[in-house]
């Protein structure tokens, strides 16, 4: 089967064309040092990646407060300070007619208490569950650092633009800060920003309004988005989110508002720290126990909106990828992980017709109390210590193990690595 559909350009609401339909979504680099700027070797990455054939490369986590990081490794851009090195990590994510999106962020509570001990939130309360520990006790947001963050996230796109990236994407969900305000059970406001959906949206529009505002109307801004805070995998009935949480009801509801405003793409997604989307770290035998992540939903939204959707997480194959865009479910594939293996995907699939899958290794240190108590983190790690690899002009190595993967995230990280990130599907 010839790949065609992943081939075809497309164009986005303001006008901008992409060359083609791959979308390499966001995954922690961690590459920043202690000052949290970008460095050489994002710059390496994302041009090998580009060079790669996506359509999209969209950076990991890029904070707009510096002493406010989601893991440790996080890029913060609140100034012009390190606007040379984002210059230059932009010009090579854009090589090969590739675009390259910032996705910009802010954690709220979900701020490890080893990098913070200082965490915001929409209103006060800690995050429940077994990661409640590593968290510190978040203090409520005042009016004045709600308008802060808002000006925050307008500033840092700005940015962004000027650095030369082209388009930026909005994170607005994995139980970050605006994820948080979504919630009714993370946001328990009686003000604007509380109460009903409408006002539990605010502050997403209200950072949408801003970015727009700064980045012009022809530029790309897409808002990455839980289809619910429960991940498909752990629910009884696919339509329930997290009992009194974000639900897909809700979703639709502010997908909709979204598209009025101008969005240009929306990036389906799920899951939060006490809820994620990965279950295992069975790698391949979980990919084929899933299937591609979202699907449901996604189908479910088909013909209510027209705003371009990607879908994100469990593409490993030409196949499948072709299919979900025949049928009509997304109109970008959004894939991460993969790449971190197989660095030239989109190239194999476009020009090559290849017509193999991707298999992602299962990720264990051999020693299973170890793999129990840190198995996300291993997981994380482990495309880490590929991603470094890369940066340095090394290939992947499928074959490293979860005791290497644990000491690289120690040695990089030091404690701050065993404290949970989100942990992120196998995108």
């Amino acid at each position: 089967m010839a790949a065609t559909l992943t081939a075809e350009p497309l164009t986005l609401p303001c006008g901008v064309t992409v060359k083609n339909r791959f979308y390499k979504s966001a995954m922690n680099e961690a590459l920043a040092g202690r000052d949290c700027a970008p460095t050489e070797a994002h710059v390496h990455l994302y041009r090998t990646w580009a060079q790669g054939g996506a359509g999209v490369l969209v950076t990991g986590n890029v904070m707009v407060d510096r002493t406010q990081l989601g893991e440790p490794g996080n890029v913060a851009v609140e100034d012009e300070r390190d606007l040379a090195m984002l210059r230059r990590w932009a010009e090579a994510g854009t090589e090969n007619g590739a675009h390259c999106w910032m996705q910009i962020n802010h954690p709220g509570r979900q701020s490890p208490i080893t990098i913070n001990r200082h965490p915001l939130a929409p209103s006060a309360g800690k995050v429940d569950g077994e990661y409640g520990k590593f968290f510190a006790e978040p203090t409520e947001l005042t009016h004045e650092q709600i308008h802060d963050i808002i000006r925050r996230f307008a500033n840092t796109a700005r940015i962004a633009k000027k650095a030369g990236f082209t388009g930026v994407e909005i994170h607005a969900a994995h139980g970050y800060l605006i994820n948080q305000f979504l919630s009714p059970l993370d946001n328990r406001r009686t003000d604007e920003y509380g109460g009903s959906l409408e006002n539990r949206a605010r502050f997403l529009f209200d950072v949408f309004d801003a970015v727009r505002a700064v980045v012009g109307p022809n530029f790309p801004i897409a808002v990455k988005l839980n289809s619910s805070d429960v991940p498909i995998a752990i629910k009884v009935n696919e339509r329930d989110g997290a009992p009194g949480g974000f639900n897909e009801e809700e979703s639709i509801w502010v997908m909709k508002q979204l598209e009025k405003r101008g969005v240009d793409l929306i990036d389906i997604s799920g899951g939060t720290y006490s809820k994620p989307v990965i279950q295992t770290n069975d790698g391949a035998a979980e990919d084929r126990r899933r299937g591609v992540y979202f699907t449901d939903f996604a189908r479910r939204i088909k013909g209510e909106l027209n705003v371009p959707i990607a879908l994100t997480g469990g593409f490993r194959n030409a196949t499948d990828m072709e299919h979900a865009l025949g049928e009509g479910i997304t109109q970008m594939i959004g894939i991460a992980r993969p790449l971190a293996l197989v660095l030239d995907l989109p190239n194999r699939i476009i020009r090559d017709g290849w017509q193999g899958s991707v298999d992602l290794p299962r990720v264990s240190t051999g020693i299973k109390p170890l793999d129990k108590a840190f198995g996300g983190i291993l997981v994380i790690s482990w495309f880490e210590l590929q991603m470094h690899r890369i940066a340095r002009g090394k290939r992947p190595n499928p074959r490293i193990g979860g005791m290497r993967a644990l000491l690289f995230a120690l040695k990089q990280h030091g404690p701050a690595a065993l404290t949970p990130r989100r942990r992120k599907g196998r995108q």
